[in-house]
């Protein structure tokens, strides 16, 4: 059976670049191919120029977005340990239960779903619990598409807590700078502005987040994702631990070469000129944004529907009859918002255009 043609502008995945499409069409390589490995290094450069960072120990995990969040929290908490986290949607909460089943004291620092935390109430919970191994927060929050201000936390670096940043949805599509803002453990995903299709995770670990690793009382729980035995395949030990999933990478070297040949900075832009445009547009057509002017993504728009219309009936319509692929709202704003992604190759003033005129033709 043919599959159809979509435009993807839900909260992922997202179309692919060209170059992305292409590299899935290179002969197969072997996880210990010397070809493969030197494609695998050049891979973990890219990442860090794209996380901006000088961190060693970065590299694709194996697994979607989850699994890299799953690999941060076994790798840097014990059983015991106190985790701050912040939530202001979906993803905060999934945090706290991926601690949780750490066996972690949770301490939770909640904000009203469609609005950001602030950094200060973070920053105070730590002076409240300055033993706490890791403080964690959403940098774009994909459920209500609100920005984190993370910049702020990086007094972190003065204390024994660690910062955790999901950057899934904000990767490429808006500033993260690993670095400059003393981040010591990031994750993200392929499928959202880096457009690749899912299956790979980008983490990236700083040189103290390192040691915590490597000073640990207890081994991680999970094997599979233990990066003292993923490093060591990483590294120039090469040795063994499980068959990468060799075609994402070099599909993930390709998506990396195609956003960094546009250049960080101009990616950013584009993100943010068709993000606004859609955003204004929507509001003409009847529709209201959720997140606050401040703290809103250009990457990913929640918002609600005109008054009296079904989202489900007219996302429908949407894809069905359009192959315009939108997202549904998650947790306090399902049935009642859509998410919409413009979301690196899906970027595009013609993407904006295209959507638009569905909407128009169907309202």
């Amino acid at each position: 059976m043919p599959l159809s043609d979509r435009l993807l502008l839900g909260p992922g995945p997202s179309n692919p670049y060209p170059e992305v499409a292409e590299a899935f069409a290179r002969p197969l390589l072997g996880h210990l191919d010397p070809e493969f490995l030197a494609i695998l290094d050049e891979t973990c450069d890219r990442l860090r120029s794209v996380f901006r960072t000088s961190n060693a120990l970065t590299l694709p995990i194996s697994g979607t977005g989850s699994a890299g969040m799953e690999a941060c929290f076994v790798n840097l908490v014990e059983p015991g340990d106190t985790v701050i986290i912040g939530v202001n949607g979906v993803f905060g909460e999934r945090m706290c239960e991926v601690a949780r089943r750490c066996g972690t004291e949770v301490v939770r620092v909640d904000a009203e779903w469609g609005t950001e935390i602030d950094p200060q109430r973070l920053l105070d919970a730590q002076r409240s619990y300055p033993h706490s191994r890791v403080l964690a927060v959403v940098h774009a929050e994909t459920s209500t598409g609100v920005e984190n201000d993370i910049a702020p936390l990086r007094a972190l670096s003065e204390t024994e807590t660690l910062l955790l940043v999901d950057a899934v949805t904000s990767l490429a599509g808006i500033p993260v700078e690993v670095d400059g803002w003393g981040i010591d453990a990031c994750y993200s995903g392929t499928q959202k502005c880096l457009s690749v299709p899912p299956g790979l995770s980008p983490v990236t670990f700083s040189p103290r987040a390192v040691e915590r690793v490597n000073t640990r009382s207890t081994p991680p729980q999970s094997w599979y994702l233990d990066l003292g035995l993923i490093g060591d395949y990483v590294g120039s030990a090469r040795k063994y631990h499980h068959t990468a999933p060799t075609a994402m990478v070099v599909a993930l070297h390709a998506g990396l070469g195609a956003v960094l040949e546009e250049g960080l900075e101009e990616s950013w832009a584009r993100h943010r000129s068709v993000g606004t445009r859609l955003q204004e547009s929507l509001v003409e057509l009847g529709f209201s944004l959720i997140a606050p002017p401040t703290r809103r993504l250009p990457q990913l728009t929640s918002t609600r529907l005109p008054e009296g219309r079904a989202e489900a009936t007219l996302r429908k319509e949407l894809l069905m009859g359009y192959g315009i692929e939108v997202g549904a709202g998650l947790g306090a704003f399902a049935g009642v918002a859509w998410r919409v992604g413009l979301m690196g190759h899906s970027a595009r003033d013609r993407s904006v255009t295209t959507l638009l005129g569905a909407l128009r033709e169907i309202l």
